[in-house]
């Protein structure tokens, strides 16, 4: 039974790490003792202890133990006794690149899809759609491929925004980007704002958080939902 939670964002504005989602988790990960983090996005350049670190602190509140992908020097191995996953945020580039890096994208997927909860946060959500190809990030390194785990069956864009009335800004909206990727793709894209995540069960989708998603399909107006369905 494939189980997912997919989070925009790891924090909300002047909140601490994942706080806005820690109800959720306990019961997300109910049943789980140790989650495995990958670390790979980096935030900020930041080393994997670090940042697995930052994660320990935050799930040690709905105690839970947290152990870094990066410690395995068998990282297959290490996802194949992984209780649960929880992939964090950061440059998507950085991410898939590490993970076709150490050929564990499909090792991964395969745990995942039987049945080992993921939970992943911006960059990490981005990885379970289709492609990464409308990630917001910089291409700071060169991943040999932008395909990602294909766990949904869209892209998702996390960290959404909505253009600001009356603003000067002179530059593209994320709408238009993501309308420029659909001058050359197919694959449907959802625009999940901040504080808004999915919960994923086999096929059923359903959209939390406060907010409604903005879908975008080639050669189709944008629309607001509260219902994901594809």
């Amino acid at each position: 039974m494939k189980k997912l939670l997919l989070a925009s964002t790891s924090t909300l504005f002047g909140a601490n790490y994942l706080d806005y989602l820690l109800d959720d988790l306990a019961v997300f990960f109910k049943d789980i003792k140790t989650i495995t983090f990958i670390p790979f996005a980096r935030p900020g350049g930041i080393p994997h202890d670090t940042y697995t670190k930052i994660a320990a602190t935050a799930f040690a509140k709905i105690d839970k133990e947290v152990v870094g992908l990066h410690s395995f020097s068998n990282k297959e191995e290490g996802i194949a006794n992984a209780e649960a996953f929880f992939c964090g945020g950061g440059n998507t580039f950085l991410l898939v690149e590490q993970l076709y890096s150490f050929s564990i994208l499909e090792v991964l997927k395969a745990k995942i899809e039987s049945g080992t909860p993921y939970m992943g946060t911006s960059a990490g959500s981005n990885i379970a759609g289709i492609s990464m190809q409308t990630t917001n990030d910089m291409p700071i390194v060169y991943p040999p491929s932008f395909k990602t785990m294909q766990l949904v069956p869209f892209n998702i864009n996390a960290h959404y925004l909505d253009p600001i009335p009356n603003s000067t800004h002179n530059g593209e909206t994320r709408e238009t980007r993501i309308k420029e990727f659909h001058c050359f793709n197919n694959t449907p894209v959802v625009g999940l704002r901040e504080g808004s995540y999915l919960l994923v069960t086999n096929s059923q989708i359903r959209l939390m958080g406060t907010h409604t998603a903005r879908i975008f399909k080639a050669n189709q107006r944008a629309y607001e939902t509260s219902e994901i369905e594809f």
